[in-house]
């Protein structure tokens, strides 16, 4: 308990709570990575009636101010960067190296929207009216909250607070129960760098009580969330019914389709790198690859030997490839979907049950029917189903049968067929010769179907739309 990091709660600039909630390091059972508290309504309360004091003054702020606290924030977190990948590492479980590339996503985040203080915020555009000028203006929509998973616990945070703040609004962060600390860091970067107080707070707690509390607050005038399915449509028919924002980014059941002229080597590195990378807890993560049958044989056994380098272990070793599995829930749900896939009469090409503690190995199924749920529905973890398919149209619908539709890959030598299918594949995203997982800060990321609202998307100069409203001025001389 000595060693282990301090989470509070953060409301009107202070850091109040008692710290009674443990977080074990999932790679070394009985050490605490970070102690935090467990919120009341009463102390949500408070966080929104500071947010909607500070509000109104941080808008007023000259945008470029505002910019300016943003990029300083993400200097200091370059400052920090190996002791809160550290943390990151303690607390979620992946590798050091992906961690520090995590922490690296957010400094990039808080440079980029801070550059923002000083981009184009509207149109000035003509009028059909003698004498009149007409221009557009995009103005903050208030109160926010934000609603982060553990499995970024910093970079998701970071490029939901950021387009939020630099727009003018003040936030309510709930970051997941599991990963308290990366959040942390986040804050107090922000917090040095001169937010004033009241314009972010953080609020730790049980989703279903703190969410579901700022679903219903009226002062709360916007909500992002990430996270399940299930969950992000309860929030939404919530925000829906009062009329109020809300933006969601939910599950994922990503395909890649490698065709016959893919070379498979290339072809697996691509997939694993998908499927294995982050021990596959990634909502762009691929989970399902359809293989045409002249490459199938020689795919499979270079995806094979690509399984075996991912050997998890110790995020903290520099030499570990792939982080151990979350929590002994996620490892519960990875082991029962392949136990349960096995049943059925699927085989498995690599991957074993875990014996030592959260370490799941990398698992490849074959064998499997196209509608088996090992397909069908979201694992959260290192496991990939390999289907075949007779051929390029089989395999596009194949990848559109699904109830979602946030990432989509192609393995293939054709110019002809990679524009085709990023034509034809409902997704959100498109990769062609590249992972299903891993985005580019400045371009929209979201997906269709159950992955998606579809309206609002995060990422790039398009996350400003979500934290603002437009409104349009004529002017008469």
């Amino acid at each position: 308990m000595s060693n282990a990091a301090i989470a509070q709660n953060l409301i009107n600039g202070e850091w109040l709570g008692g710290a009674d909630v443990e977080r074990m390091n999932p790679a070394r059972p009985g050490q605490v990575a970070v102690v935090s508290p467990t919120a009341n309504l009463e102390a949500l309360d408070q966080a929104i009636a500071a947010a909607e004091s500070a509000q109104a003054e941080w808008a007023a702020m000259p945008m470029p101010a505002r910019g300016a606290i943003l990029i300083t924030a993400g200097t200091l977190l370059q400052e920090r960067k190996r002791a809160i990948a550290e943390d990151l590492v303690r607390e979620e479980g992946k590798t050091i190296a992906e961690a520090m590339g995590e922490v690296t996503r957010a400094i990039d985040v808080m440079r980029f929207f801070g550059s923002l203080g000083w981009a184009p915020t509207g149109e000035v555009l003509p009028s059909g009216l003698p004498n009149t000028s007409i221009y557009t203006r995009r103005e903050p929509i208030g109160v926010v909250g934000l609603i982060t998973p553990w499995n970024f616990p910093i970079a998701i945070p970071a490029w939901k607070t950021a387009p939020a703040l630099i727009s003018g609004n003040a936030v309510i962060l709930k970051p997941a129960e599991m990963t308290p600390m990366s959040a942390t860091h986040l804050a107090k970067a922000l917090a040095d760098a001169g937010l004033p107080a009241g314009v972010l707070n953080i609020v730790h707690g049980k989703g279903r009580i703190i969410g579901s509390a700022l679903a219903h607050d009226p002062r709360v005038a916007g909500l992002s969330f990430t996270g399940s399915t299930a969950v992000g449509l309860g929030l939404h028919q919530v925000m829906s019914e009062r009329r109020a924002r809300v933006q969601l980014e939910m599950g994922g059941k990503n395909g890649v389709l490698v065709l016959d002229d893919a070379d498979p080597r290339k072809a697996a590195q691509v997939v694993a790198a998908g499927g294995f990378g982050l021990t596959g807890q990634a909502c762009t993560a691929t989970s399902r690859v359809y293989v045409t049958p002249g490459i199938r044989s020689a795919f499979l056994e270079e995806l094979v030997a690509q399984a075996g380098s991912y050997a998890p272990g110790d995020g903290l070793d520099a030499a570990t490839k792939m982080g151990v599995v979350v929590s002994d829930n996620q490892l519960e749900q990875n082991e029962g979907a392949v136990r349960d896939a096995l049943g059925r009469g699927a085989t498995a090409l690599h991957g074993a049950p875990a014996d030592n503690g959260l370490h799941f190995a990398p698992t490849v199924l074959t064998d499997i029917a196209h509608d088996d749920p090992a397909v069908r529905d979201e694992i959260f973890g290192p496991v990939i189903a390999a289907l075949e398919v007779p051929d390029y149209e089989s395999g596009l619908t194949a990848i559109n049968d699904s109830r979602y539709g946030l990432t989509a890959g192609i393995c293939t030598d054709s110019l002809a067929r990679s524009t085709d299918f990023a034509q034809r594949a409902q997704a959100g995203v498109i990769k062609v010769n590249r992972p299903t997982a891993g985005l580019d800060l400045n371009v929209p990321f979201g997906g269709v179907k159950d992955s998606s609202t579809n309206t609002f998307r995060e990422q790039g100069r398009t996350a400003l739309d979500f934290f603002t409203w437009g409104k349009t001025v004529y002017t008469g001389v």
